[in-house]
């Protein structure tokens, strides 16, 4: 199918029954629908948007487009949960229907304010001649589901940024309401700005200046900034595409970084103290990912499992994206550690000690135990001989290594198929959670991650074990568990 622009901005009226049916038919033929991570109905899942805390529930957003695994007029769709790992849909809340976001309701945050939750997001529009204006906009939600759009713009477009100006994200920093929006300079730079909400009108907002956290200035864009705080500490994540990898090596095509700061001056809008730049996950995709504090004060974030400007094995289905798990954030010695919620393990279904196994179902979790100084290496989705993705634990050079090459239908390849990262030589745990064509490996409990696709054949559910003896168990996930 090509998706001309014409098709990609058809209204959603326009599509008809017939069409909307031959979607749902052709997703259900795909092979490598997820379990228990959070995918679209249809189409395109992107940027996770709106996570919040609202009428007792944990909420968020899915950005969407759904009509086919391609970026298009997107809307948000809303799911719901309790526990951070069993999500609801509950239905499609923010359309692009008004003339304020008439061509996408692009990526934002979401705080409740009274009873109701304000979701503050990017509405953009194209005019006659295809150009782009990013108006940063609201809307609020009540407890029913209803949408009541905010008719005006929040935030204007600065004088020195571009049309590329995104991804508000409101965050309370000492009972003051704060805003950050990411954009690009007429330089061609990427920056943040820092706003302020004036009274603690969410509809009224002044500039405090360009967030000082040492932006080097080699990236042209900055897309999904997201300001956290861990024991007062601020911790900025963000996407600065373009990124010199003389400023830090990565290699997907577009990073997702963090850096953290020492405290955090409002007056002067800077991060004090910042770390240097640092690779959020060493994976093949993680991307836009969106943090925020609860309102006890712990910091959570989700983040696509995808990247822009990628296609996938999955497109041939009509979808594509989905979403990590949902990850606490904490800082430990200096660095950020991030890992899932507590109530995953209510996943565990059944538990065996680890072994090579013939036949899995791709739906489960590894927790396994390395020795220090020892070297180790297991094949994931492994076919009958021994194909798959294999990640190599070497504690005596101190790195590890996930290749992909071997695992079922290759893409993406310009950016390569293997990833790596240095790793302590003292005894090591790791927990692997693999779902369908989903991989999440966390080291030492969320000191390093990676994260990735994988879109294995038929054959591909063994495991195997090719170097070394790595002791740990295996536990069968089973998304319908859920324990109180």
């Amino acid at each position: 199918m090509a998706w001309t622009t014409e098709k990609r901005y058809r209204r959603y009226e326009d599509w008809t029954a017939e069409e909307l049916q031959q979607i749902n038919d052709n997703i259900a033929k795909s092979p490598w629908r997820a379990t228990y991570h959070v995918e679209p109905k249809t189409g395109l899942l992107n940027d996770p948007n709106g996570f919040s805390y609202f009428d007792g529930k944990w909420i968020v957003f899915y950005q969407n487009f759904p009509f086919g695994a391609a970026h298009g007029l997107k809307c948000w769709v809303q799911l719901e949960s309790d526990d951070l790992v069993h999500f609801t849909e509950t239905g499609v809340r923010v359309l692009p229907d008004t003339k304020l976001d008439s061509h996408g309701a692009y990526s934002g945050s979401a705080m409740q304010f009274d009873d109701k939750l304000f979701l503050f997001y990017t509405g953009n529009v194209r005019d006659e001649n295809w150009v782009r204006h990013p108006y940063q906009i609201g809307a609020l939600l009540d407890k029913e589901g209803k949408i009541e759009k905010i008719d005006k713009v929040l935030i204007e477009q600065p004088a020195e940024a571009t049309d590329h100006f995104r991804d508000p994200q409101i965050f309370n920093y000492k009972g003051q309401f704060y805003a950050i929006v990411g954009g690009q300079n007429l330089d061609k730079q990427g920056y943040v700005k820092l706003y302020k909400a004036v009274d603690n009108d969410y509809t009224n907002w002044e500039t405090l200046g360009d967030l000082d956290f040492d932006n080097d200035k080699t990236a042209y864009m900055m897309e999904c900034p997201n300001l956290i705080f861990i024991n007062d500490q601020p911790v900025l994540l963000y996407c600065p595409q373009g990124l010199s990898k003389d400023v830090l090596d990565y290699d997907n095509i577009y990073p997702n970084m963090y850096k953290i700061g020492q405290s955090f001056d409002t007056k002067q809008a800077k991060m004090l103290n910042p770390s240097p730049i640092q690779n959020l996950d060493y994976g093949f995709e993680c991307y836009a990912t969106q943090a925020f504090n609860a309102p006890d004060g712990r910091a959570f974030a989700v983040s696509w499992l995808g990247l822009p400007d990628v296609e996938y094995p999955s497109d041939r289905f009509d979808h594509q994206g989905t979403f990590s798990l949902v990850k606490e954030l904490t800082l430990k010695d200096g660095k950020l550690y991030q890992y899932p919620v507590a109530a995953i393990k209510d996943l565990r279904a059944d538990a065996q000690p680890f072994t090579a196994l013939d036949k899995s179902k791709n739906s489960y979790e590894l927790e396994l135990n390395l020795a220090a100084d020892t070297e180790h290496e297991i094949v994931l989705f492994a076919d009958k001989d021994g194909k798959g993705l294999t990640i190599n634990f070497d504690l005596k050079a101190g790195q590890v290594t996930v290749d992909r090459s071997q695992a079922g239908e290759q893409y993406a390849l310009d950016f390569g198929s293997s990833r790596s990262t240095s790793l302590d030589t003292k005894d090591t745990t790791v927990n692997i959670f693999i779902d369908k064509s989903i991989f999440e490996i966390f080291i030492n409990k969320g000191e390093k991650v990676f994260s990735g696709r994988v879109f294995p054949g038929e054959d591909q559910t063994g495991i195997a074990i090719t170097k070394g003896n790595p002791t740990g168990t295996y536990y069968e996930l089973d998304y319908g568990r859920k324990t109180n």
